[in-house]
């Protein structure tokens, strides 16, 4: 008899040191943990996670350790997919026709939405909708600063990320359309006054110090070189130091608008580099926002509410002269 009563002493022991019911999982994957960007949409999901501690779900935030590493995001949607705790997924797909794949070979049977950057729209019938940035939109005001500042035309130079990532090249493709005054060209020969160099556009998958790198070499093969239109703000925050030494010797064309800087973001040290003339404008993403907002959209999704498709967020435009003020609070 004792020793029935110690073996369901030891039961119930054992049952007690569990949770007595696990957080259903609402994943979020990025395509690098190393970028600020991901980072804030992190703090946006950990924020929902603070503001939502008795809820039955929770906001789970992965990627890969490097934004470059494709492959690894895709292991990660797939294993995340593969859990039983898993009931949604957002995705920013850093190279959007593997995720696409991994998606399909997954049979995967949860919603799954994208997150920052989208699927290729023959693709986008694998997620349920896309929470984030127009990105059209943001290229598109990308380059309508750029032809503000030079109406008549000139020479200028996209850097890009990753050549695989949908956001971006929805970007670009705004950035064009603005310039050249058509929807849809592959790459600017005079349209509209505007010609992009050769050597253009850049891709640095994401890598700031590469962004820069690439900057250099372009202006010195191109020392007459009008504009950069720059995708992402990579160069800028993520190497700021290299980007103000490359730039300050140019502070005075800047202001002056005689060479135009059209850029992406207002992270890190961006919003600063504006305040110091080293950047015409940026265009900014609402990243903190997108995390923040995922978890309710990934719920209304699992409990088969209706959602809509996109869920835009808004853009944080700055100049030297709006810094103080363009950041939504």
């Amino acid at each position: 008899m004792k020793k029935y009563l110690l073996l369901a002493a030891m039961a119930a022991l054992t049952f007690s040191a569990e949770p007595a019911f696990a957080k259903k999982q609402l994943v979020i994957v990025v395509k690098g943990l190393d970028n600020p960007f991901f980072e804030a949409i992190n703090q946006g999901c950990q924020k929902w996670n603070a503001e939502n501690a008795n809820s039955e779900y929770e906001c789970f935030y992965t990627g890969p350790a490097s934004t470059s590493d494709e492959a690894g995001e895709a292991q990660i949607v797939q294993d995340m997919l593969g859990k039983a705790d898993t009931v949604a997924m957002a995705i920013s797909p850093s190279n959007a026709k593997l995720i696409a794949q991994t998606i399909k070979t997954s049979g995967a049977t949860i919603p799954i939405m994208t997150l920052d950057a989208d699927l290729a729209v023959e693709d986008a019938a694998l997620r349920k909708t896309y929470l984030g940035t127009d990105n059209y939109l943001m290229g598109y005001r990308i380059g309508e600063y750029i032809k503000e500042k030079k109406p008549n035309g000139g020479t200028v130079c996209t850097i890009q990320g990753n050549p695989g990532a949908d956001n971006i090249l929805r970007r670009a493709q705004g950035t064009r359309d603005a310039l050249s005054g058509q929807k849809g060209l592959p790459a600017l020969k005079g349209e509209g006054g505007w010609t992009e160099v050769d050597g253009c556009p850049v891709f640095t998958n994401d890598d700031g110090a590469k962004g820069v790198q690439a900057m250099t070499d372009i202006l010195a093969a191109n020392p007459k070189l009008d504009a950069f239109a720059i995708e992402g703000g990579w160069p800028l925050f993520g190497a700021p130091q290299p980007y103000r030494d490359l730039f300050k010797p140019m502070a005075d064309k800047i202001a002056s608008g005689e060479f135009v800087i059209s850029a992406a973001d207002t992270i890190g040290d961006e919003v600063a580099i504006a305040r110091e003339g080293l950047v015409t404008a940026l265009v900014g993403q609402r990243p903190f926002e997108m995390g923040y907002k995922a978890p309710s959209v990934m719920i209304d999704l699992v409990e088969g509410k209706t959602v809509a498709d996109p869920v835009f967020t808004g853009l944080d435009e700055c100049t030297k002269d709006t810094v103080d003020t363009c950041i939504q609070k």
